[in-house]
């Protein structure tokens, strides 16, 4: 059986089941997700074959048959990156399928209303009806926090005749989502058929079909209309839904159990609460932060020595890096939990992307918060490869922009997936900035873009020239953000060739280099700490703090920088 014969056959056993609306093949057929297939110029003929093949697989049945359009796989921040017009791409699509006469545009597992509102908007005038079915969990809420109804309702006055919800929930989890919501107006829902185990290669699905048609009747008593199936649902699923519904009669109103809101007061906690050094910036203070990297081995001695003295030098905070370069380090969740609650010291985290899913960058976070850890910079990272396990995978489920704005979630009282919290971590969101980069209107917008999404403070790569820091002050003003700028203290030209030439977004001036190539260690050594002295004056005649760089464990020398800065 040729392709387009299976596509038609598997659209009839649905049809013969009872089905009264089938959806196209098309799901993903935008040209985003085709391009990872060679298919990109292919839009318009893939959606319209699909939508033939569907026609015909209906032909003389009281069957309507909807186009399926589904998100287009990539994120806001990443089509601002490689400059794609999203209205466009869904506009592609829809018009391909509208060409073929569907009776229904399918929007469909939606989990972002801003982009549920792109596609509706995209959506050329006419008579085909919008059905805007989103991924939503039992709470209520879509991944932004924002209420399944309000969704509901903007969809609604955006010419959607049709709301609802599909995907991600089990039959009971729908149930339990519909009776949150009125009825009223057309809603429909489209359940799985329960959660995926993975067995022999392959997903299956568990929940029984008698099973499946005794939810859909409690969904049909909650106010759906248009009641279906989406992942795992087979034909047997639909034979008995279309059995189990067929006498019923739509609910147009009931009681609706009230969705609580979060309380978004403090995390109660033992820990000693962190003041935030935007604060401390606030109330007029200098803030230093001093990086000092977890350890690559179990012995800690030399570091909470090192640590300590930074501290006793004039350190606000103690800035632990996640594996920096993609090289393995002591956790440094486990390390700040050690220094603050041992020694009293404030920990500032770096938190990588590469290393953890959305899952684990969450459950990292919401275990800080219940440390009591609240400052914590979100970095995309190094790939894993670069380091000493080239082997590893990196994950990247978001870049470190998205990060940003899951952690400012978080701090509104709902996790990624909308879930609410009973608190707020109440989080200090930082982020990077590179301004050593020879094309630095691209690191200013990047960086406009990070505080749009929620960054608070910026830290930057060290710098090691004086007219790069006034240049950066000129350039970033505009923004209205505390600016740690990086400083590290050169030992030697062996380290300064080192870093200029291996270590990405560090450059070290021609001049610097050539300086010290002309002396002895000890001259070197000197040449280094009086350069970082000038770079921190200048710094902190333009900006509220400083950011000092340890190399090596090497904590001496940046003690006396901190002390140093505390003393200008």
């Amino acid at each position: 059986m040729s392709e387009p014969d299976r596509i038609r056959a598997i659209h009839e056993e649905y049809i013969a089941a009872g089905a009264r609306v089938i959806e196209t093949n098309t799901f993903g057929a935008n040209v985003i997700r085709l391009a990872r297939f060679g298919f990109e110029n292919r839009v318009r003929e893939i959606n319209k074959a699909a939508a033939k093949l569907a026609r015909q697989a209906a032909r003389g049945e009281d069957v309507c048959i909807a186009g399926s359009v589904g998100p287009l796989g990539i994120t806001e921040s990443e089509a601002e990156e490689r400059g794609i017009d999203r209205a466009e791409c869904f506009r592609e699509q829809i018009a391909a399928l509208l060409e073929e006469d569907v009776d229904l545009i399918f929007l469909e597992t939606f989990m972002s209303f801003e982009e549920m509102e792109i596609a509706l908007r995209a959506k050329p005038q006419g008579d085909c009806r919008v059905v805007s079915l989103f991924a939503c969990e039992p709470e209520g809420r879509l991944q932004s926090g924002m209420p399944l109804m309000d969704a509901f309702a903007r969809c609604r006055e955006l010419g959607a005749a049709v709301v609802g919800a599909n995907c991600l929930n089990g039959p009971r989890a729908m149930v339990q989502l519909f009776e949150k919501l009125p009825a009223g107006g057309l809603l429909a829902a489209y359940a799985n058929a329960g959660y995926p185990r993975y067995t022999e290669g392959r997903y299956v699905y568990p929940t029984a079909p008698d099973y499946f048609a005794n939810a859909a009747r409690e969904m049909a008593a909650q106010g759906a209309r248009l009641i279906g199936g989406c992942c795992g649902t087979t034909p047997a699923h639909i034979a008995a839904v279309a059995k189990a519904i067929v006498d019923l009669r739509p609910v147009r109103s009931k009681s609706v159990r009230v969705i609580s809101e979060p309380i978004t007061a403090p995390l109660r906690i033992e820990h000693k609460p962190e003041e935030s050094l935007l604060d401390k910036i606030d109330n007029g203070k200098r803030v230093i932060i001093c990086e000092l990297d977890p350890p690559k081995t179990l012995v800690f001695e030399k570091y909470f020595t090192g640590a300590r003295s930074l501290v006793d030098a004039g350190c606000d905070a103690i800035t632990l890096a996640d594996n920096s370069l993609a090289i393995l380090r002591v956790s440094n969740l486990a390390v700040g939990a050690i220094l603050k609650e041992r020694f009293g010291i404030t920990p500032l985290l770096h938190l990588s992307c590469r290393d953890r899913n959305l899952l684990g960058l969450q459950s990292e976070l919401l275990g800080m918060a219940a440390l009591g850890m609240r400052h914590v910079l979100p970095l995309t990272g190094d790939p894993a490869r670069v380091g000493d396990h080239p082997g590893a995978a990196s994950v990247y489920d978001v870049n470190s922009i998205e990060l940003i704005s899951i952690i400012k979630q978080l701090n509104a009282g709902f996790t990624y997936a909308g879930k609410p919290l009973k608190a707020s971590p109440n989080f200090v969101i930082g982020c990077t900035f590179n301004p050593n980069a020879k094309n630095l209107d691209a690191q200013v917008q990047r960086l406009e873009r990070k505080v749009a999404a929620g960054a608070q403070f910026v830290m930057t790569q060290p710098v090691f020239d004086v007219d790069r820091v006034e240049e950066m002050h000129r350039r970033t003003q505009h923004l209205r953000v505390a600016i740690f700028t990086g400083v590290w203290p050169l030992r030697s030209a062996r380290q300064a060739e080192f870093l200029h030439h291996e270590v990405p977004g560090i450059i070290v001036p021609d001049s610097v280099r050539g300086e010290l190539a002309t002396l002895d260690e000890d001259g070197a050594r000197g040449c280094g700490m009086r350069l970082a002295e000038k770079i921190i004056t200048a710094v902190l005649e333009h900006f509220p703090g400083v950011y000092l760089i340890t190399p090596f464990l090497q904590y001496e020398t940046t003690t006396e920088l901190a002390k140093f800065a505390r003393s200008l």
